[in-house]
Parts: structure tokens; C-alpha cells; sequence
């Protein structure tokens, strides 16, 4: 039999999948931007959520399952590849700075979380496209990633600072 905090992992996990999940089907039918690629990204407060509450791997899970169900119930081989490559990079730079960061900086996290993401689209985009030229929306999607992250980064925070707190499963490095 598994221990206690082994099923509450794999049970929170779940949980914030479904939630990831839904809160991009819903995302994904409000329009931000004629620029392609730009969204709030409001799926990254779970990713941070989970991240916080539940340690790295499980929130390198939650985006891993919610990527693979999102391309499969509403996306394409190319909008996967998108969301792959922009997600790992994400969940790689976020992993590496949550601990570096207070929480009350978790919006600084995610903000080069957001910058990385739209790097990584924009890497599957020259590729497909077989051009550079796409790295002319550097700029505007640099933009939209700063305010994107400080918008998902604050969101997350300030669910950290909430009641829900007491759900954490994991301990961080530095006890906080």
C-alpha cells in the first residue's frame, strides 16, 4: 500500500490537471491579440500552483497531461508542438528560479517562465516556417509575456497567501 502523501499527490495532480485543462478550453475561445501566439496563459497559475503546493515533478506533470488532453480534445500535431516546446521550456526555467525567489517574487518566476514559453513558440515557429523572420514578433511577444507572467505570477501568489495554503503536500527547500 502507498503512503498517505504519495495518494495525495497523485490525487492533487489530477485535480489540477482537470483545472488546467479547463481553464485553457476556456482561454482558448477568448481572443487577446491579432499577433499569433498571444494568450493570458491563466493555465500557468496551476502549473505555479502545483509547483507550490506539490513540488516540481508533480507540477511538471500537470502541464505534461494537460498539454498531451489539450492537443488531443482541442488541438492539432502543430499547436502540440507549440504548446510542448514552449511548456517544457517554461516548466525547465521555472523549475530552476522557484527556489531561488521568495514567494512573495513568485511573479518574477513567472514572468521568465512566460519569456521562455513564448522563446520556445518561437523556435517551433522558425522551424516549421523555415524562416527567421518570425523572430520579428520577439518584441511583442517579450511584451505580452511580461504582462501575461506578472498577471498569472500575482494570481498564483496570491493563492500561496490564501487558506488553500494548508493543502500544501510538499515542504520547499527553504520552508516557505
Amino acid at each position: 500500500m502507498r503512503n498517505n502523501t504519495t495518494v495525495q499527490k497523485i490525487a492533487l495532480i489530477g485535480v489540477l490537471t482537470a483545472l488546467s485543462l479547463g481553464i485553457y478550453a476556456v482561454e482558448a475561445q477568448i481572443p487577446v491579440s491579432n499577433i499569433g501566439g498571444i494568450k493570458l496563459g491563466l493555465a500557468n497559475v496551476v502549473t505555479l500552483c502545483a509547483m507550490m503546493f506539490a513540488g516540481r515533478l508533480a507540477a511538471c506533470c500537470v502541464l505534461g497531461i494537460r498539454i498531451v488532453l489539450a492537443a488531443a480534445f482541442y488541438g492539432t500535431f502543430v499547436s502540440f508542438m507549440f504548446s510542448l516546446v514552449g511548456g517544457v521550456l517554461a516548466c525547465a526555467v521555472m523549475c530552476l528560479l522557484i527556489g531561488l525567489f521568495d514567494r512573495k517574487q513568485l511573479w518574477v518566476v513567472s514572468v521568465f517562465g512566460a519569456i521562455a514559453h513564448n522563446t520556445g513558440q518561437l523556435i517551433v515557429a522558425a522551424v516549421i516556417s523555415g524562416t527567421g523572420s518570425v523572430l520579428s514578433l520577439a518584441p511583442y511577444l517579450a511584451i505580452s509575456a511580461i504582462l501575461t507572467g506578472i498577471l498569472t505570477g500575482l494570481t498564483a501568489q496570491r493563492l500561496w497567501f490564501s487558506p488553500l495554503k494548508r493543502f500544501r503536500i510538499t515542504q520547499t527547500r527553504d520552508g516557505k
